[in-house]
């Protein structure tokens, strides 16, 4: 199914062969890839990045571009884990970070998951550095903390990492929520 979601001038939809170049550009460099443990950025080639992007599926994973007035400046992305769905989320053009762009995102994300694919909960993670992303995720969404697992991973230059785990259930979010967000959606 293809997910498109606007709100105002954002726009999240699903990733296409399009765009294997701009989310190669992206994850081979290592200024965009380095809070995810990747310095170096992943070594991936356009190619390669399309016929990962064919595999995607509603049931399995899927990947996002987000738009900013029709120009790329990230991707999002879900994995199925038994039922929960499994966020991720980039602002990869720094121009356009601490802008408010993430909350907002995750917000019409989170609702679209619960309300039009029926997902009972939403799980993510974060590095226990990234201070920023804990901040979103517990005071401005809502996600509760349920673990901290240190030394979780090693990362390319060989530095131990730890993160935190966090979850969202459906029922959660709908008593959170003050008043329905206004977004449109379509999957086609």
């Amino acid at each position: 199914m293809y997910m498109f979601i606007k709100y105002d001038n954002l726009i999240i939809r699903n990733a296409v062969a399009a765009d294997a170049i701009q989310l190669c550009a992206w994850w081979n460099d290592g200024k965009i890839m380095a809070h995810a443990g990747l310095p170096n950025g992943l070594g991936c080639t356009p190619e390669e990045i399309r016929k990962s992007l064919a595999d995607d599926t509603d049931e399995t994973h899927r990947r996002h571009i987000i738009e900013l007035d029709g120009r790329p400046i990230g991707e999002m992305n879900y994995r199925n884990k038994d039922g929960a769905a499994e966020l991720g989320i980039k602002i990869c053009d720094f121009s356009q970070q601490e802008k408010g762009y993430g909350t907002i995102l995750l917000s019409v994300f989170i609702d679209a998951l619960f309300l039009h694919h029926d997902y009972k909960k939403m799980i993510l993670d974060t590095n226990l550095n990234n201070k920023r992303a804990q901040h979103v995720y517990e005071n401005k969404l809502g996600f509760r903390r349920i673990g901290l697992e240190k030394n979780a991973w090693r990362d390319q230059l060989g530095i131990m990492n730890s993160i935190i785990n966090y979850e969202m259930s459906k029922a959660d979010w709908i008593a959170s929520r003050k008043e329905p967000l206004e977004y449109q959606y379509r999957d086609r």
